[in-house]
């Protein structure tokens, strides 16, 4: 299974913001919000379970052929098929336990395994149609995509003509109190539903991607095109680029692998269709589990392989290692960094300069964010650390909170990469890692001192396997990518 990515579960990271200034929610918020964020820490502990005897389980096949009849009736004498993916050879099924080694000893199975878990009214709308000339906020400003002290970017680039695909809860109801329509595809958006051990196969849910409870998704896109305020237009990474918001997150932020692979998977169809007139995608997934699922790898090859390119959180796990998709090489992924100026002053996070040219003594790594064990490949660090956004809690109440997390950070990679593309639309996914690692700024091992938020100064420590090749430099990457 798989959650959002998301928030670190600290109940001084539950702060709301109104009026552009920060104020701390009372005992029941926090609580309800400590509780909402422990469900969408990103990786679970431990791998799903084979399950045992007569138990029905959801399993992912992989063929290493071509579907065709014979498989699916071969297939059936051993479940129910409840859905298939012609384009990877791959098929969704559900079988008793005891058979699943059955299954995997069959010839033309290339692998199969248990559905991985995965974690991450009327309503007035925003007039303006993007946020380009926002107020800046120091995460924007620690990668270097505005200018403190006014409402310039320092970029030339603020994604026009390039398509995100955020897979995660969707949106909630009011998202156009939030958001600009014009920046949102709704006519592109979707939901999945069902995988893993609730209905068996993955299906769509018409609408349900704008009727989102969790918010996770709603704060994730903020970090991309930026956001109102209670009117006061908030800067993003990619205020012009177009978000498609894909739901494979149910209502409580988790899903299956079967749920993320469908998604990755329509979102390439998109582009392979001519649907979005041959414009650059990138996908964000601040989402993960700790479990590589050969199915969800193959539809991330798809992608790859026809010109998506594909960013995740690392996961809040700290020294217990990366999640997938994002320790997956392929994938862009991003660890969560703070900056040492958090608190130290009123309004902190928009009316405070982050020094430039940026000082990697500034910095750190939160103490949640992923390390990356043998095997496991993390790109870069950026801004996951009390970032603020719109975060419900009742629904069709506007709020704002500061959320702390690696799905904090990956939207701050993927709205790069939107930047990257609007500059080179023929960027490929490793060209645009390669790009992003070169241009980063290297943060060594170390330690720093921060408030906490509380008035109380925490220690941060750190090792090399924590940052990878350092922090996100939106504009040192911008100037070293080509222009066709």
């Amino acid at each position: 299974m798989v959650d959002a990515a998301g928030e670190h579960p600290q109940c001084p990271r539950s702060r709301t913001i109104s009026n552009g200034l920060e104020k701390e929610g009372n005992v029941r918020r926090y609580v309800i919000v400590f509780a909402v964020m422990a469900l969408m820490v990103g990786l679970l502990a431990a791998p799903a379970s084979a399950g045992s005897g007569n138990q029905q389980l959801s399993i992912n096949v992989l063929l290493n052929t071509s579907i065709n009849d014979s498989i699916l009736t071969d297939l059936g004498d051993y479940g129910r098929v409840t859905d298939e993916l012609y384009e990877i050879n791959a098929v969704f099924m559900k079988a008793r336990a005891k058979d699943l080694d059955t299954i995997r000893s069959l010839p033309y199975v290339a692998a199969a395994n248990p559905d991985a878990k995965r974690d991450g009214a009327p309503i007035d709308t925003v007039a303006v149609t993007n946020f380009a000339n926002g107020l800046n906020t120091w995460n924007l400003d620690a990668i270097n995509v505005t200018n403190y002290g006014s409402n310039s970017r320092t970029v030339d680039q603020d994604g026009t003509g390039v398509y995100v695909a955020v897979l995660d809860t969707g949106l909630v109801d009011s998202w156009r109190q939030y958001f600009p329509e014009e920046r949102i595809a709704t006519e592109f958006a979707k939901s999945f539903g069902g995988g893993g051990n609730e209905h068996g196969h993955v299906s769509t849910q018409p609408n349900k991607w704008e009727h989102d409870q969790n918010s996770h998704g709603t704060h994730v896109t903020s970090t991309i095109l930026g956001y109102s305020l209670g009117g006061t237009p908030i800067n993003g990474v990619a205020p012009m680029a177009t978000v498609i918001p894909v739901k494979v997150l149910n209502q409580n932020g988790s899903g299956w692998s079967s749920m993320v692979a469908a998604g990755v998977m329509y979102v390439t169809d998109l582009k392979m269709s001519g649907a979005l007139d041959d414009a650059p995608v990138v996908i964000n997934m601040s989402l993960g589990g700790p479990v590589q699922d050969p199915v969800e790898q193959a539809a991330d090859d798809y992608a790859i392989a026809n010109g998506v390119i594909l960013v995740a959180s690392a996961g809040n796990e700290g020294q217990d290692g990366m999640g997938y998709p994002g320790a997956y090489a392929p994938v862009i992924s991003a660890a969560a960094s703070g900056w040492v100026g958090e608190w130290s002053a009123p309004s902190w996070w928009w009316a405070l300069n982050v020094a430039d040219p940026t000082n990697p003594d500034d910095f750190y790594i939160t103490d949640f964010s992923s390390r990356a064990l043998p095997g496991q490949d993390l790109d870069v660090a950026a801004p996951g650390s009390w970032v603020v956004g719109p975060y419900q809690v009742n629904s069709g109440q506007t709020s704002y909170y500061y959320l702390g997390g690696t799905s904090m950070a990956s939207p701050h990679v993927a709205g790069t990469v939107a930047l990257m593309l609007q500059k080179d639309p023929a960027l490929t996914a490793r060209q645009a890692e390669r790009i992003l690692q070169g241009a980063a700024i290297p943060l060594p091992p170390g330690c720093r001192t921060v408030n906490d938020g509380s008035g109380s100064d925490v220690d941060y420590c750190w090792r090399a396997n924590a940052t990878g090749s350092g922090l996100l430099d939106a504009a040192a990457a911008l100037a070293v990518t080509p222009t066709p």
